[in-house]
Order: C-alpha cells, then sequence, then structure tokens
C-alpha cells in the first residue's frame, strides 16, 4: 500500500483476517440475495468514471447490506437478543430496515443533531430511537451502556464481521464491470475493507477517500495514535473519532491508497453530480467521486454509498456553489488513410476525361506614343 504506513501489528492483522474473510462475504451474498436486489452501474462520461449507484439502495445507502446480514447471520446462530446500534443516520436506517423485515426487535442511538431525513427513516420502520449527544462517539457510548444495562446486542456500525461481510457485497456485484481501480469512502472502515476482500484476489486497486481533518482512519493507518477530534463536514456519515480495530488491521493489508479531498471539493462534486449526472448524494455519498479526480485508471469506479441527503442542506448547496464548467472532453484522432488510397472525385463541371481549360493570355504592354 502506497503512502500508507502499517501501523497495526502483524498479530492484529491475523485475528482480522481469521474474523472476516472473502468466503465470509460470499455467504452474505447468499443471505442477501433473496432480500436486496443488486445496485445499478452508471458511466458519469463528464468525470471519466463508473458509478456504484448505493444511493438507490433499500434505505438509500448500502448500509442496510451489513445490518441485514448480521441480523440474518446471528438467527442463523441462535442469538434472539434485541440489536442496538449507534449511528448517524444510514446504519441506523439499514437495522431498523432489516429489522422491520424480519420482525426482530431494534434499537438506535443517534446524535442529535442527525439530519431529520434520516430520523424520520429509522422511525419509518418501526425502530426504537434515542437521540443522544452531538457526534457518533457520544451515541455510541450510550449505546454500549444501554447494551450492558439490559444485555441488548451492541451491533458495531463498521467493526462486526457480519457488517463487514454484508458491505463486501457491494464489491461482489462490481466484479462483473472488471474495474481497475475502485474508489471507497472511508469512516470507520467498514466498506473500504469488505470491498477490498472481495477485489483484492482479481487484482484490483482499492483506494480510500477521506475529507480533510475528518480522517481518523488515515492517521490510525501511518501510526499516529494523538488524541483527535474530526471537523465539521457535509460528509456527516464519515465523521469517526476512532475507527475499528478490525477494519484498520484489514485495511492496513488490503489498501492501496488513500486520498484526502478539501471541503471545497466535496462541496462542489455533491452538486456537479446533481446538475450533470441527475445523481442525489449525501455528502459521504460524493466523497468517492472527489477523491477520483485524483486517481489514474483506464476503467475506474467510485462507490456513491448514499443519498440521504437533507432536503434544506442540498437547496442551500445549489444556490451557493457555482462549480467551474467541466472541460470539453477531447476528441479522439483517428487514423487517417494512406494518401496513395485517396481516389479524388471527378469535378461535376467538367467530364473525367476533360483537359482543363487554357488561361487567357495576358496582353502586351502598350507602348507609349513619343
Amino acid at each position: 500500500m502506497s503512502d500508507v504506513a502499517r501501523a497495526e501489528p502483524d498479530v492484529a492483522r491475523a485475528d482480522a483476517r481469521a474474523a472476516v474473510t472473502a468466503s465470509g462475504v460470499l455467504a452474505a451474498q447468499a443471505r442477501l440475495r433473496p432480500h436486496l436486489s443488486a445496485t445499478p452501474l452508471h458511466h458519469a462520461e463528464r468525470f471519466g468514471c463508473w458509478l456504484k449507484l448505493e444511493n438507490l439502495q433499500r434505505t438509500g445507502s448500502y448500509k442496510v447490506r451489513g445490518a441485514l446480514n448480521a441480523l440474518l447471520a446471528g438467527r442463523e446462530r441462535g442469538d434472539a437478543r434485541p440489536v442496538i446500534a449507534a449511528s448517524a443516520g444510514n446504519h441506523a436506517q439499514g437495522l431498523a430496515w432489516a429489522g422491520h423485515r424480519l420482525r426482530l426487535p431494534v434499537i438506535t442511538v443517534m446524535p442529535r443533531n442527525a439530519p431529520a431525513t434520516k430520523v424520520a427513516g429509522v422511525a419509518h420502520w418501526g425502530a426504537a430511537v434515542r437521540l443522544h449527544g452531538d457526534t457518533y462517539d457520544e451515541a455510541r457510548a450510550f449505546a454500549v451502556e444501554l447494551a450492558a444495562q439490559h444485555g441488548y446486542r451492541l451491533l458495531s456500525a463498521f467493526d462486526d464481521p457480519d457488517v463487514i461481510a454484508g458491505q463486501g457485497t457491494v464489491g461482489l456485484e462490481l466484479g462483473a464491470l472488471g474495474p481497475d481501480v475502485v474508489i471507497v469512502p472511508i469512516g470507520g472502515g467498514g466498506l473500504a475493507a469488505g470491498v477490498a476482500l472481495a477485489l483484492k484476489s482479481q487484482g484490483v486497486r482499492i483506494v480510500g477517500a477521506q475529507v480533510e481533518h475528518v480522517d481518523a482512519m488515515a492517521r490510525v493507518l501511518r501510526g499516529d495514535a494523538s488524541e483527535f477530534v474530526p471537523a465539521a463536514t457535509l460528509a456527516d456519515g464519515v465523521r469517526v473519532r476512532v475507527p475499528g480495530t478490525l477494519t484498520a488491521a484489514l485495511l492496513a493489508t488490503l489498501l492501496d491508497d488513500l486520498v484526502i479531498v478539501r471541503e471545497a471539493e466535496l462541496r462542489e462534486t455533491l452538486v456537479r453530480l446533481a446538475l450533470e449526472e441527475h445523481v442525489i448524494a449525501e455528502g459521504a455519498g460524493a466523497l468517492a467521486l472527489a477523491a477520483g479526480r485524483r486517481v489514474a485508471g483506464r476503467r475506474k469506479c467510485a462507490v456513491v454509498s448514499g443519498g440521504n441527503v437533507d432536503a434544506a442542506v442540498l437547496a442551500r448547496l445549489l444556490a451557493e456553489v457555482r462549480p467551474r464548467a467541466p472541460r470539453r472532453p477531447r476528441q479522439r484522432r483517428r487514423d487517417a488513410a494512406p494518401v496513395a488510397d485517396v481516389i479524388p472525385l471527378p469535378s461535376p463541371a467538367a467530364p473525367a476525361s476533360a483537359p482543363p481549360a487554357p488561361r487567357r493570355p495576358r496582353p502586351a504592354a502598350q507602348e507609349l506614343s513619343a
């Protein structure tokens, strides 16, 4: 992996590989197939990139894959405990839908500043919603406390083998495209780890994308253990203070590169997606495509991870952000035919065999009289 240090010890990596493997991703695909359809691919010609449209997934995000796989796998193991999870929104919605589908009780803890669209989505599927704290990490601490008090099963949004395997089914669906590079947004790392497990054996480069000053995973991978508080960002879905232990161990081995995107780039990309490609994405959903502008590849694909953007946020962005006009695509130069193969057509004014008309002689200059 270029430019990313391996910070996790070898033992942790071995434990991570034992906890979740490529075969686990295949098992997840078999579990999810009766419940979820494959999301489409779209070629964004102006960006020169394919898009995996997980914004069209059930509940508007890829997160439903991991949540549903975790509930199905738990049921196979005979675990009937109620499930509780902390989430900025998309994991909570996915878990709520999965609980509704399987008729299992679900409790979600969300930050008080979670987008209203996501809170409404969770309540729509009948899950219990608890609003606590101002960040994902504060919501997670409260969920851990509730799980310990009541004996709930605590389901991480990213650092769980069943969740990682479920997210990896995105990569299995991308296999038919035959990409040479896949760009994936990274918060806690569940999606990137799962996609890497699914595609790495096929020689596909996996590139992560994070926002400037919201780059917890990048810091962990380069061995930075200092205290970190992520900045406010449009990509609230990847605003994580402490990434997963399992995911970091996997990505330390499987991730090829990691691109840091500026907030202004992210805002512009989200607006361009809406105006030019007619794709509605949330901040984290546009992150991979924003990073893709710095990634070379003949057949690259960016995962649009979610489309649950708050209507007021989208309206403000469309009013404020003026994206630069895209450059005109280069015309492909076609090989010119050899000169010997070019046969001039005869002029319609004269037959092809007629000789050219003689030029009229110029009049001689008149001598001046004396």
